[in-house]
């Protein structure tokens, strides 16, 4: 009887491989078995048609089978030879060209069967083909594995070809398909007539056609989507279980907040509340995700999900990535307060001993009902009294056991993340699945469009006459030059250089002022308190202005070497400006050289101020793994799924998902699929409880 191969057992016990390719393989990323059959490949090239020599066109790829008739070698320079080999069919001569294959000479005997593919050319009056592959006939099986057929293609290491994958790919596919275990529920396979998954890899890695490669694709993606979205349902599932507080709707306090107001809320906010509100008077524990583009009203929302925890006796606390984003959170939330007196606390990590210690004891003794601050609030010696309500702003700049972290400091708080990176449905789905979503999806009433423009470095003279003329109404401006980690030094200078100009050269007459992430954090303060102030004209600035500034009187942006940026950063860096009624402008100013995609995001930018759509082509533009940093999100390397081009298949893979979890939570009637979701997931998974 025939032993079941274990597939996680190491590559090198691989029928062909070995301790010495095991070695290449592991630069793969190819460890196990199972790994050498998900190593799928990056293309094919169809060389099942051969042609007869006489219809070889010069410039088209062929495939053509002959006879060696001769062949010849020499060296054409110092570093480079030639061997030729004419090659004869009932229907012509075709010479097949190699450079610096001298080995070939020993392997290309005339008289001998060969198959050569390549692109054809007409050099020196004769019918040449530059040979890509090729093989000698021998009238083995192995004649037709790399020839003859559609061929897959794979990314390689030193130490590897496309041959010796193939080879090794093919016979452990013939040994051990047979055995492998298919995940799908037979349902969902005979639902959307799925192949099995023995033909599925068989004809991802050699499709006996183009039609059953897609379906091997099609099936493999939906698999790797349903196996994810499971492990996505059972964790929300589980989080839902949880026993979390039942805050009670004591209204008093936050309708007086919500009647202080200077404005209404929009229909999206108050729809938002209320889903909101819903998920606190229920016992278990709030995981919400809000989406709201730059100017939407977050701050607004999350300040009645705080007070609501507030009037029943919990803490509230919310954390944001950055020092000037806090303090903007921490000036906004004492404003928006001061009537209720109820008087916020700020936690950063610079603060003075003495302060910093006093807070501490405020919050551990709850006479601090709501602290905001950086990852400072994660600290070991940050002990609150009665967490009940945790926010997270910018959520996508924080790892995932920054924000486990805070959430641990209460027993089962509700937690609300907020973004203002408009996150791309299949990306919310993927990455956040496990959430509950809530999107501001209007701006507040008397907000104008930003108008925005791109120009080019020798537009540069009417752009400060522009400027000039809204400085004359009494405007602000901020200029932001990029800061790459790269060539920090240099760009910093570049700000320095530009602000010192502008100053001196350009508007002598209005006070220019720089500011960059290496000043101390009071200096940042005294200037940002400046510019709020109406003291500064011009704010000079690297992009440590991209979130959190809220000066409404500042309404011209101008980006310095706007190609360099991201569309993300781009909208961000725009969305500081526009929080006024007057209108506003940002123009994206770039150099003479620009690539392709960056002609695309200067475009995209001057198209919509729809953070949404411009979300969905950033992810079009940078593929999901730049779209948040691949640091972060590196943990959902798709092997097969794309979720720009399967999005709709990652749409069928979820509500698969969910339902199948919904009627069995446990999976019990599903004990392999329970298994290989523990197996691929659970290291991943098992922390990310928020967001």
């Amino acid at each position: 009887m025939a032993r079941i191969p274990d597939f996680d057992s190491q590559v090198r016990y691989a029928k062909g491989v070995g301790e010495k390719k095991a070695e290449f393989f592991k630069r793969l990323g190819i460890k196990t078995i199972s790994d050498l059959f998900w190593h799928f490949p990056t293309g094919y090239e169809d060389r099942s048609q051969i042609i007869p020599i006489r219809q070889a066109s010069p410039g088209k790829k062929v495939v053509v089978e002959g006879k060696i008739l001769a062949l010849g070698q020499r060296r054409i320079r110092k570093n480079l030879s030639l061997l030729k080999v004419a090659i004869r069919d009932e229907t012509g001569v075709i010479y097949a060209i190699w450079y610096n294959q001298n080995y070939l000479v020993q392997l290309l005997k005339k008289g001998k069967d060969i198959v050569v593919s390549g692109r054809v050319g007409w050099d020196f009056g004769e019918l040449q083909i530059n040979v890509e592959d090729f093989e000698l006939l021998s009238g083995d099986e192995e004649d037709n594995l790399h020839l003859k057929r559609i061929v897959p293609f794979y990314s390689l290491t030193e130490g590897l070809s496309h041959r010796i994958l193939r080879r090794i790919i093919k016979v452990n596919l013939e040994e051990k398909s047979s055995y492998l275990v298919d995940l799908l529920p037979a349902e969902i396979r005979k639902r959307y007539s799925f192949i099995s998954l023995k033909e599925a890899l068989n004809n991802i890695h050699f499709p006996e056609n183009f039609a059953r490669q897609r379906e091997a694709q099609r099936r493999l993606t939906f698999e790797e989507f349903f196996l994810f979205q499971s492990a996505l349902a059972l964790r929300k599932k589980r989080y839902k279980e949880e026993k979390g507080i039942s805050f009670k709707m004591k209204g008093s306090l936050v309708e007086s907040f919500i009647r202080s107001l200077s404005f209404s809320l929009t229909a999206s906010q108050r729809k938002v509340i209320d889903e909101i509100l819903e998920d606190m008077r229920s016992s278990r524990p709030m995981n919400r995700l809000l989406q709201g583009d730059v100017g939407s009203g977050k701050t607004i929302v999350a300040t009645v999900a705080l007070l609501t925890a507030i009037v029943n006796g919990y803490q509230g606390a919310l954390m944001s990535p950055t020092e000037i984003l806090v303090q903007q959170h921490w000036i906004n939330l004492t404003h928006l307060l001061q009537s209720l007196n109820i008087k916020p606390a700020l936690l950063v990590s610079d603060l003075p001993s003495r302060e910093r210690k006093k807070i501490l004891h405020q919050i551990k003794e709850g006479k601090v009902k709501l602290v905001v601050g950086t990852h400072a609030l994660i600290q070991e010696e940050v002990d609150f009294y009665r967490l009940g309500m945790v926010v997270i702003d910018e959520q996508h700049r924080f790892g995932v056991m920054q924000r486990l972290s805070l959430r641990s400091k209460g027993e089962y708080p509700d937690v609300l993340v907020m973004t203002a990176t408009p996150i791309p449905r299949t990306l919310a789905l993927t990455f956040h699945g496990d959430l509950d979503f809530s999107v501001i999806s209007e701006l507040p009433p008397g907000r104008k469009s930003i108008v925005t423009r791109w120009i080019s470095e020798n537009k540069r003279e009417q752009l400060y006459q522009f400027i000039g003329e809204r400085l004359k109404e009494g405007r602000q401006v901020y200029i932001v030059y990029p800061l790459i980690e790269e060539s920090e030094d240099l760009d910093l200078k570049s700000a320095q250089d530009g602000a010192e100009q502008l100053q001196r050269e350009i508007f002598p007459d209005y006070r220019v002022q720089l500011i960059h992430g290496r000043m101390r954090k009071d200096e940042k303060d005294r200037v940002m308190h400046l510019f709020r102030g109406g003291k500064i004209d011009i704010l000079v600035s690297t992009t440590v202005i991209e979130v959190g500034i809220d000066v409404p009187s500042a309404n011209l942006m101008v980006i310095e070497n706007a190609e360099r940026f991201g569309l993300a950063q781009l909208h961000q860096l725009r969305g500081r400006v526009g929080r006024g009624s007057e209108q506003s402008y940002c123009f994206l100013l770039t150099g003479r050289k620009i690539s392709r995609e960056g002609v695309q995001r200067m475009k995209v930018m001057c198209r919509t101020t729809d953070g949404f759509r411009i979300a969905e082509e950033d992810l079009k533009l940078r593929g999901p793994g730049e779209f948040f940093g691949t640091r972060q999100w590196g943990m959902l390397n798709f092997k097969i799924a794309d979720l720009v081009r399967d999005h709709q298949i990652l749409s069928l893979a979820r509500e698969e998902a969910f339902r199948l979890v919904e009627k069995d939570p446990g999976l019990e009637k599903y004990s392999h699929l329970r298994e290989g979701i523990e197996k691929r997931f659970s290291h991943r998974l098992a922390l990310a409880k928020v967001g």
